[in-house]
C-alpha cells in the first residue's frame, strides 16, 4: 500500500475566497428566490386585504372602456372615424334618475358684483366623475351625511357629484378646505 500514487492539491488563500465568495452568493441568490417564492404562493391562497372602505367598484373603469367614452364624446381626435368593437359599444351605463334637493340653506356670502354690473363669477366643487351611477350614488349619499348637500348630474356618459349650491371662488376654497378633511378629493368649477 505504500506504493499508492498520490496528489497533492495547493490551495491558496485566493483560492480558498473564490469559493466562498461564490458559495455565500449562491446561498444568497436561493434564500432572495425563496423568499418571492413564499410571497407568490401566499398572494394565491390568501387574497390580499383590503382597506377600509374599499369597494372593487372603485377600481377606474378597463381602458377599452375609456376609449369607448373619448370616441362618444368626440375627444382629442373627433375628425377620425374609428370603429367601435360591438361588445363595447353595447355597454351603456343604465339611466339613472338625477332627483335635485331643495335649495339647502348655507352659511355663502352673497356673490358681490363685478366692476361691469354684472354678476361675480359662481363656483362649485365636483366631488366625483364617474361612469358608474351607483358610485357616484354612494358619493352623494356620504357628502350628504357629511353635511355637504349635492346634485348629481349625467353628461357626457358620466355622473358628475357636485355640491348643490354654487358661490363666490372664497366660499368654495374654504368648504373644499372642509371636505378635504373629511376624505373628500373636491375640486373647483366654474358654474356657467
Amino acid at each position: 500500500m505504500a506504493n499508492r500514487d498520490t496528489q497533492t492539491v495547493i490551495l491558496s488563500r485566493q483560492t480558498i475566497l473564490l469559493v466562498t465568495a461564490v458559495g455565500v452568493g449562491l446561498l444568497t441568490l436561493c434564500y432572495v428566490l425563496g423568499v418571492q417564492v413564499g410571497k407568490q404562493s401566499a398572494a394565491l391562497r390568501h387574497p390580499a386585504a383590503r382597506g377600509a372602505g374599499e369597494d372593487l367598484q372603485e377600481l377606474p373603469a378597463s381602458v377599452a372602456d375609456q376609449l369607448v367614452a373619448l370616441e362618444s364624446t368626440g375627444g382629442a381626435d373627433a375628425g377620425l372615424q374609428k370603429p367601435v368593437p360591438a361588445k363595447a359599444a353595447a355597454k351603456e351605463p343604465p339611466p339613472v334618475e338625477v332627483r335635485l334637493p331643495p335649495p339647502a340653506k348655507t352659511d355663502l356670502p352673497a356673490a358681490p358684483a363685478d366692476q361691469a354690473g354684472g354678476a361675480a363669477a359662481r363656483w362649485t366643487l365636483q366631488l366625483i366623475s364617474t361612469p358608474d351611477p351607483q358610485e357616484a350614488q354612494r358619493m352623494a349619499l356620504r357628502a350628504k351625511a357629511a353635511g355637504f348637500p349635492t346634485a348629481t348630474m349625467s353628461e357626457k356618459g358620466l355622473y358628475k357629484v357636485r355640491l348643490a349650491t354654487p358661490g363666490p371662488r372664497e366660499a368654495m376654497d374654504a368648504i373644499s378646505l372642509k371636505l378635504k378633511t373629511r376624505g373628500f378629493k373636491p375640486f373647483a368649477m366654474k358654474v356657467e
